[in-house]
């Protein structure tokens, strides 16, 4: 399942160039961001991102700018219309969501209720 899936979330060229530079700096070409939420956060659910090689059948793949983005589709329902981005300033640099779903969302921006 490829493109089919490309509104539940997309990711802006900047995340798309952070990716591949990281897959670059692990000389691992089958890498592939994997977003998930997990419960947890001031707000309830929270954003967790890691580097993974492994795609299940169920997960849903994302193809954007050259790299890919996998989310399994328990998360994909929480994501739907979202916007991943890459942020970098004085407090750090991280992967930051955007995400319509969201009712609230805590000051950090890693957690959010539905």
């Amino acid at each position: 399942m490829k493109n089919k899936y490309k509104n539940y979330i997309s990711f802006t060229e900047k995340a798309a160039n952070k990716i591949n530079d990281f897959i670059k700096t692990k000389k691992n070409n089958n890498l592939k961001l994997r977003i998930y939420i997990s419960g947890g956060g001031c707000s309830g659910f929270q954003y967790q991102f890691i580097f993974d090689d492994k795609v299940t059948k169920d997960d849903i793949i994302i193809n954007q700018f050259n790299v890919s983005l996998v989310i399994d589709p328990i998360s994909a329902q929480y994501l739907y219309g979202g916007k991943i981005d890459y942020l970098e300033n004085l407090e750090g640099s991280k992967f930051i969501v955007s995400n319509p779903n969201a009712k609230n969302t805590c000051g950090c921006g890693s957690s959010f209720s539905i």
